[in-house]
């Protein structure tokens, strides 16, 4: 098991890397509105739906690579290919070619969760999958806390100066410097994913030939038999992926304009916060999966959730509606704990349903449904409300409050929907 806890924390390593490369725009905020003179609402696409369609739509094809070719490349090739586009964003001069590196940037995250899942797949047993899944996630806010915690202080340094000089580059706004920053140590992450081994593919179904390698015709069916667990997972993540986007996308802005604090500030303040909070999350939920799972409830993977969308409406909505911002992070961190729950038992759910084969694939669809939905509503209605029905900037936190309050009600109705189609989907592939 040696082995197979180093791989998940490599992975976990790589995940955090993506995350800090999506995270710090959202510290960045002020000076690209100023720079290149967009609203609250072009902002939001930037940091949501640029990054998720490409994101979205090139996981389904790379599901399918890594369904059938070596896992452990796929994820190397795709670590390099997206520092080089956060690195590029600095060179990008208006709102379009800034948009179109962030597209970049999505094209190559979207071949690392699909893969990870499954080599995390074959290397764990079913019972402990979540637990597995929860560590890679911990990249997440890993990712998150340190583009807070280092980001936030390094912006506030680096743009105390508005411009800077670089080899090569030249000059340029000094908030651009922070991308290429960012995108360099990239390339090292690209090669420590090497130290990890490729598993032996666990659980392979057949054709009725006895052909192990199962055709896109063969895929489909697969899914198509199992089309409820599918949707209501993905559906009702999406919701859970909403309130989380809107988190990293607003809430550092939202202490800018509601409080008054600077960028260095806000960054330690969340960054210190998310960490614990969320690492402590991340854990309980695994281990939620894992003790409920033992006692026989093979549904384990979609229950985590139920408390998580009851811990969304009770402390993360009314956090941003608080007079003062010591009362907001103090609602901020038990919320947060809530919030990621049942990120790992999530992506264990799909996993334990399906043949090996189809695993990666079946990830990347829903990872298409969730970042498509999550990646998009999450960023995009905050700053919608914000310039559009309050018309005030400074109720950013009024529409990261509506965002998540209707978020979690949609996500609880829809899983204690899915419970009996994934039951039933479980016992047919774990008699």
């Amino acid at each position: 098991m040696k082995k197979a806890w180093y791989a998940a924390v490599v992975l976990m390593l790589c995940y955090a890397l993506s995350y800090v490369d999506r995270q710090i725009l959202s510290l960045l905020v002020p000076f690209i509105k100023a720079d290149l003179k967009i609203n609250d609402t072009l902002v939001g696409l930037l940091q949501g739906f640029s990054f998720a369609v490409f994101y979205a739509i090139m996981g389904l094809p790379l599901g399918r690579v890594a369904d059938s070719t070596n896992r452990r490349n796929l994820i190397s090739i795709c670590i390099a290919f997206w520092s080089i586009f956060t690195s590029g964003c600095a060179i990008a001069r208006s709102y379009t070619t800034l948009f179109l590196a962030r597209m970049g940037v999505g094209i190559g995250e979207a071949g690392l969760n699909p893969a990870s899942f499954s080599i995390l797949s074959d290397l764990f047993p079913k019972e402990r999958l979540g637990a597995a899944l929860s560590v890679f996630y911990i990249g997440q806010l890993l990712g998150s806390s340190l583009a807070l915690i280092v980001g936030g202080t390094a912006v506030q340094a680096v743009t105390r100066q508005p411009e800077m000089t670089l080899p090569i580059l030249g000059t340029m706004a000094s908030w651009r410097v922070t991308f290429v920053i960012l995108g360099l140590p990239g390339l090292l992450f690209a090669l420590l994913v090497f130290t990890v081994k490729e598993p032996i593919r666990k659980n392979l179904a057949r054709t009725a030939a006895g052909v192990t390698k199962l055709s896109v015709a063969d895929t489909f069916t697969e899914i198509r038999s199992r089309w409820q667990s599918v949707v209501g997972i993905s559906v009702g993540f999406v919701f859970q992926a909403a309130c989380n986007y809107a988190f990293t996308a607003w809430v550092p802005t939202y202490f800018l304009r509601a409080h008054g604090w600077n960028i260095g500030q806000t960054g330690r303040a969340l960054g210190f916060l998310i960490l614990p909070f969320g690492g402590l999350g991340l854990y309980l939920g695994g281990w939620l999966s894992e003790r409920w799972q033992k006692r026989g409830m093979i549904d384990a993977p979609l229950l985590v959730a139920i408390p998580c969308a009851i811990g969304i409406l009770l402390f993360l909505v009314p956090a941003m509606l608080m007079p003062s911002a010591e009362w907001s992070l103090a609602l901020i961190g038990p919320g947060f704990f809530f919030l990621v729950l049942p990120m790992g038992t999530a992506g264990a759910a799909l996993q334990l349903i399906f043949p090996n084969q189809v695993r990666a694939q079946v990830s990347a669809l829903y990872l298409f449904l969730l970042n498509l939905g999550g990646l998009t509503l999450g960023p995009l209605m905050p700053g919608v409300f914000a310039d559009y029905v309050f018309r005030d900037p400074k109720m950013i936190g009024a529409g990261i409050s509506v965002t998540m309050a209707a978020s979690g009600v949609l996500m609880l109705v829809i899983i204690l929907a899915t419970r009996r189609p994934y039951r039933k989907h479980y016992l047919q592939m774990n008699p």
